[in-house]
């Protein structure tokens, strides 16, 4: 036994199996993020970006798997969620001028990371709710299967970053999954479900191809804007 975990017993390796499972199938979208955020940085910087990023958003995750059924249960919180989720798709699709100084580079970094921490509080919010029901209440096992996802997540955005360079099409469908995942958000707020009532399925994912369309069509539109005036400068 090592803080309450039995590392002989079937049941721990049923449990653990389980968290790791639900935690790599739902952190794809994260890891897209993660690549998107880092991908306009040097290759140095992306991979301490990516890093300490994913390690920062596990243990954020952990804190929030611990009050997440209270946190739901809010009211606007998915709105604000939702909003968010927009204007880091529109802004990551849009991207950024190149900078070449040291000031600017430190800065990217950082921008880089504080993208990765927003949008895994926003998007893990339904998430870790599966990987507690894995868990089954056993805190210590759960921060083990989070922290050894890790980097499984690192893995998967530092090889979404090389493909994205090769097939740019990639970050234009990480925004749009943003704006998808923002849509379904909206519509399953606490506030939005008891003043309208559950909503539909159908309009739920009608909402999220909304919500793809408004984030690559306004982030396409502010991409060739920015692009037009640095030619001009």
């Amino acid at each position: 036994m090592f803080f309450g975990l039995d590392f002989s017993s079937p049941i721990f390796w049923s449990a653990f199996g389980s968290i790791l499972l639900a935690n790599i199938v739902l952190s794809g979208d994260n890891a897209v993020v993660i690549a998107m955020a880092a991908r306009t940085l040097k290759p140095e910087q992306q991979t301490k970006a990516i890093f300490w990023g994913s390690a920062a958003a596990i243990v954020m995750r952990i804190v929030l798997t611990i009050v997440a059924i209270q946190l739901l249960t809010l009211p606007y919180l998915k709105i604000i969620g939702a909003i968010l989720l927009v204007y880091i798709g529109v802004d990551l699709l849009r991207g950024e001028d190149d900078g070449d100084d040291h000031g600017k580079e430190i800065n990217g970094m950082m921008a880089a990371i504080r993208t990765i921490l927003i949008a895994d509080l926003v998007m893990s919010l339904d998430n870790v709710l599966a990987v507690a029901a894995a868990a089954k209440g056993n805190l210590p096992l759960l921060v083990l299967g989070l922290l050894i996802s890790i980097p499984l997540i690192i893995f998967g955005a530092t090889l979404l970053t090389k493909v994205m360079e090769r097939f740019p099409i990639i970050i234009t469908i990480g925004a749009a999954l943003l704006g998808f995942l923002a849509g379904e958000m909206l519509l399953t707020d606490p506030a939005v479900t008891t003043m309208f009532g559950v909503i539909g399925e159908q309009s739920v994912t009608f909402a999220g191809i909304l919500g793809a369309v408004l984030v690559v069509a306004l982030g396409t539109y502010l991409q060739k804007r920015t692009q037009k005036v640095a030619s001009e400068a």
